[in-house]
Parts: C-alpha cells; sequence; structure tokens
C-alpha cells in the first residue's frame, strides 16, 4: 500500500479524535454528565472504520464495479425510506434508525453517486462529447439524487451529492464549456433554494453582516471568529479553549476547526490543512497510476470529495461563505461520516496495492 497516504491518514485520524474530545467534553459534560460521552461513540465508530478500511483494502478491486448497480438501488430505496420514516431533528429528516444505530443515507449517496458515475463512464465506448446526448443524461441523473437528498431537508449534502458526480464527470472526459452551459441553472436552483426556505435566506443576510446580530442568527459565526482569533500563532494550548463552553453551539460537530485554531493557533491549523494536502497529492497520485479508469476516477471522485467539504468547512466557520451544515472529514463528530469516509480510505489503499509505481 502507499505508505505516505497511509501514514498521513493515520495521522489524521488520531488527530481527529483527540481535537473531538477536546471540543465535546464541556458539552457533553453540560448533557450528560460525562465528559466522555462523545469521545467514546466517536472511538467506536473510528476503530470500527479501521476494521472496515482493512477488509475494503484487501479484497478483489473488481468488487466495487460489480456492487455499483445494487448500491444505487438500495440508496435510492433509503432516500425514499428516510422521507416516510426517518427521524426528524431540528426540522429536517436525515436519519433512519435500525435499533439502537441510526445512520444517514446521504452520507451513502455520496459515494454511490461516484461509484455509479465510475462504471458507466468507464464503461461507455466513446467519449463524452455532445452535450445533449453524452452530457446532459449524467447532469439529470445527478440532479435526482441531490434531489432526494434536498428533499431531507439537507441543501449541504444535497450540494455535496451533486458536486461529488461533477468531479466524476470531469475526470472522466466532460469538457469545461459543458460545464459551464450548465452553471446558470445550477446557480438559478441554489438561489432559489435559498430564498424559498426562510431559514436559509435569514443565514446569507446574516453572512453579510455576523455583527449586526451578534447575540441572536450571527452568534455562532462571531463566537467561530472569536476563536480562531484568540489562539493567535500557537495557541492557548491542547484543552483549553473558551469558546467551547458552551459559547460555540456543538463545537465539536461542523464548528470543530475554530477549536483546533483556539488551541493550536495558526500553527496547528497549518499542520492540519498540510496533512489533508498531503493526503489528496498522494490520492492523485494513486489515482494517476490506477490500473483501470473506472478505479481511477473513483479515487479521483473520493479524494475530491474530501477536499470539498474540507474547503466548504473552512470556508463556513471563517465567515468566508454562508453558514451551511458542511463536517470536517475525519475531526466532526458523527459516527455515519466516519465509517463511509474511512471505507473510501479503504479503497483507496486497495487501489495503491495495484498501482504500477509505488512510492
Amino acid at each position: 500500500m502507499d505508505f505516505t497516504f497511509l501514514t498521513t491518514l493515520i495521522i489524521l485520524i488520531i488527530f481527529g479524535l483527540t481535537m473531538t474530545f477536546s471540543a465535546s467534553s464541556a458539552s457533553a459534560h453540560y448533557q450528560y454528565n460525562d465528559a466522555f460521552y462523545f469521545i467514546k461513540r466517536q472511538m467506536f465508530f473510528a476503530v470500527f472504520g479501521l476494521i472496515i478500511m482493512y477488509a475494503v483494502s484487501r479484497i478483489d478491486l473488481e468488487w466495487a464495479k460489480r456492487i455499483a448497480l445494487p448500491l444505487l438501488g438500495i440508496t435510492v430505496v433509503l432516500l425514499v425510506l428516510v422521507l416516510i420514516v426517518g427521524e426528524d431533528i431540528k426540522g429536517a429528516k436525515r436519519w433512519l434508525k435500525l435499533g439502537p444505530i441510526s445512520f444517514q443515507p446521504s452520507e451513502i449517496a455520496k459515494y454511490c453517486v461516484i461509484i455509479f458515475m465510475a462504471k458507466s463512464i468507464s464503461a461507455r465506448k466513446k467519449p463524452i462529447q455532445k452535450f445533449f446526448a453524452d452530457f446532459i443524461p449524467y447532469i439529470l441523473f445527478c440532479a435526482f439524487m441531490a434531489g432526494l437528498v434536498f428533499a431531507e431537508n439537507h441543501l449541504s449534502g444535497a450540494f455535496t451529492v451533486f458536486v461529488s458526480g461533477m468531479i466524476v464527470l470531469f475526470v472522466g472526459g466532460a469538457k469545461i464549456w459543458q460545464f459551464c452551459m450548465c452553471l446558470p441553472p445550477v446557480i438559478v436552483a441554489v438561489i432559489a433554494a435559498i430564498a424559498l426556505e426562510p431559514y436559509r435566506l435569514k443565514r446569507f443576510l446574516t453572512f453579510l453582516d455576523p455583527f449586526e446580530n451578534y447575540l441572536g442568527d450571527g452568534f455562532q459565526i462571531v463566537q467561530s471568529l472569536y476563536a480562531i482569533g484568540s489562539g493567535g500563532f500557537f495557541g492557548l494550548g491542547l484543552g483549553q479553549s473558551r469558546q467551547k463552553y458552551l459559547y460555540i453551539p456543538e463545537p465539536h460537530n461542523d464548528f470543530i476547526f475554530p477549536i483546533i485554531c483556539e488551541e493550536l493557533g495558526f500553527v496547528g491549523a497549518v499542520f492540519m490543512i498540510a496533512l489533508f494536502l498531503i493526503l489528496i497529492w498522494r490520492g492523485i497520485k494513486i489515482a494517476i497510476e490506477a490500473p483501470d479508469s473506472f478505479s481511477s476516477m473513483v479515487v479521483c471522485g473520493i479524494i475530491g470529495l474530501i477536499g470539498f467539504q474540507v474547503m466548504i468547512n473552512i470556508a463556513v466557520v471563517t465567515s468566508s461563505m454562508p453558514v451551511t451544515g458542511m463536517p470536517l472529514p475525519f475531526f466532526s463528530y458523527g459516527g455515519t461520516a466516519l465509517v463511509f469516509q474511512l471505507a473510501a480510505m479503504g479503497y483507496i489503499l486497495n487501489v495503491s496495492r495495484y498501482s504500477a509505481k509505488n512510492n
């Protein structure tokens, strides 16, 4: 396997678990009278995810092609099912509960779209040239899958699913001008999704000036900026964050990056970003050296998805874009996301074993 990729991944997991515990301890103690409540659950999913990662890294590389269509069918059923019997949490139906286990079908949808698109494009006997005959069917498929996720009242998840497909489509040979042709309707759809939902519109207006209502709608992002700014160059020290004491709501979720900045400073933030850049670099290298176009596109899709989520998460918490629920891979609390992320990393490690040249 690619040793650099694996080592970087392990460091990210350990770093992520450390920061999850640091960021969640105050909230866990307040809510459950147990500072270890969140980290115990996250460590369980991390261990389970690592077992899945190892298993995926060792099985036949062709399995992904064989499960592409069945996985798509299962994913569509789960996305429809969550709208019918899913748990309603804060006005959004995103979770399916099976006994003691809850999971988000939208997490499966991200990787399902990548695998199905890669199989379809790699099986083509001609390149993607014609706009309506070749390109638009893939756009409509991605829009359909994103629409199912959007119906859960999950705009960021829908956008992520759509972008996942676009990454594979671009790597698969689609032209820049084809994407440009589709850009206006996509922008209109995003604007409509924001404008037609009062709380999304409020988030956008708050983004324009979060300090205007810093005790109301702008509270979370203002506290995030305070945390980032107060960290300085070297930070206050691991575990020494002040904003995690019920200032930033649920700091162990989407807003964990400000806690990293506050406790570890600019140095810690750069170190984290550098780890992701190394992971992405090695992932691209593995994709280039992959034994076939299908595995190459899947690896590119997964790595592109990780990079996209990191970029959006940091943009949100630094008030560079409106607040949206985009978790930070390997850091934000969430068992479903972590398990599927590690399973996806297992596939990349599997591909690296078959690379023509491996450093």
